[in-house]
């Protein structure tokens, strides 16, 4: 698997990019937002049951810029782990209209331990670990990508 690597980076709001392109949506690229500002991810979206159990599998390192968006739909609980992960990863779980319910920091490659992530999980974005806490992603933080679709809670415009 071959995580894009570098399309727009992440960026603080304010930064180099306008508003106007906080706005845009593609399936490549994961907006969130909260009271900490605005970052973007550059993700590979996995969608189907043979991409999620293979997930960062094998992933020996990620660009900062980079994770992985899992799509659960419809919603239900779900649990990860880190069998065959070599990275730590922080887990950013969201509900079906992109708010972040549940953020699991720094999720310990190899480990076979079980990371809930609640009922009615309808994404779950995987990101370098260490990230959440240090842009201040939490719970009450909005996700957006076009899978959310009408039902979001930050629409694509």
């Amino acid at each position: 698997m071959r995580l894009k690597g570098a399309l727009a980076g992440m960026i603080l709001a304010g930064a180099a990019m306008g508003q106007a392109a906080w706005a845009a949506c593609s399936d490549g690229t994961v907006s969130l937002r909260g009271d900490w500002g605005q970052l973007r991810f550059s993700v590979d979206v996995a969608d189907d049951d043979a991409s999620r159990s293979r997930g960062l599998m094998f992933v020996e390192e990620m660009a900062r810029s980079a994770g992985m968006l899992f799509v659960f739909d419809p919603p239900r609980s779900v649990s990860f782990w880190m069998k065959n992960t070599l990275i730590p990863l922080d887990m950013i779980f969201t509900d079906r209209t992109g708010t972040v319910v549940r953020v699991h920091s720094n999720a310990i490659p190899g480990d076979l331990t079980g990371i809930p992530g609640g009922e009615g999980i309808y994404t779950v974005l995987e990101i370098n670990g260490g990230l959440a806490e240090r842009y201040g992603i939490a719970p009450g933080s909005q996700m957006q990508h076009p899978v959310y679709g009408d039902q979001a809670a930050w629409p694509c415009e």
